[in-house]
């Protein structure tokens, strides 16, 4: 979205980072400080960096994609307008994520007819989990899930878990937060997010056919 860097980019003229700085191991709270000095080309580095996250953690929320589209333009865009309120000592990732996920409770909002089940919502989710038997996950999850993420099956398991559950399995695979940042963001006990997160493991394993 060339709109969105462009915005990012005034009214400030850009300065070069330095050479040694360049590439991807600058963390997304260094970049940060680069472009609230400054330097649009670090805004470009972060959306970049941390646009298909954004989108894909909306896009399976609402199951729109237009809508998502629309939201995640938006997202960015109160990033931008937002830069100068960053905490450099705050994590960037939860801070983005935080933007992201009140903007689409605030759609929700404002359209409730669109909108599926409550983020804070169990949906009675834990009923047919507990018919799975109870065992540790198996190999790595979150790397199969990468894997597999734009599998059909994959997708379709996603859109079946309950809200709570899918929002805690997508902040922490897109966003890549911890169960403390996802229980800080969401305002939920730690122990209730480990909870979800079990219980979305375990349910999407068993949509794909690994009960174990």
């Amino acid at each position: 979205m060339s709109g969105i860097v462009a915005a990012a980019a005034a009214p400030h003229t850009p300065t070069r980072m330095q050479a040694g700085d360049a590439g991807d191991t600058e963390t997304d709270e260094a970049l940060m400080r680069a472009w609230q000095t400054g330097d649009a080309s670090a805004f470009d580095r972060i959306y970049r960096r941390h646009r298909g996250g954004v989108f894909r953690y909306l896009l399976r929320h609402c199951r729109d994609r237009a809508t998502a589209e629309e939201l995640h333009q938006d997202v960015w865009l109160k990033l931008i307008a937002a830069r100068a309120s960053f905490d450099a000592a705050a994590r960037f990732t939860t801070w983005l994520y935080s933007v992201a996920r009140n903007r689409m409770i605030d759609h929700w909002r404002m359209n409730p007819a669109q909108r599926h089940v409550s983020l804070d919502d169990e949906e009675n989710g834990h009923a047919l989990v507990e018919r799975i038997e109870d065992s540790n996950p198996r190999g790595n999850p979150q790397g199969a899930a990468t894997a597999l993420e734009e599998g059909a099956l994959l997708v379709a398991a996603l859109e079946a878990l309950p809200a709570a559950q899918r929002d805690a399995f997508l902040l922490h695979v897109e966003g890549g937060l911890a169960v403390a940042e996802i229980a800080a963001l969401t305002a939920a006990p730690a122990e209730t997010v480990k909870s979800r997160l079990r219980y979305a493991y375990r349910r999407l394993r068993a949509s794909l056919g690994d009960p174990a």
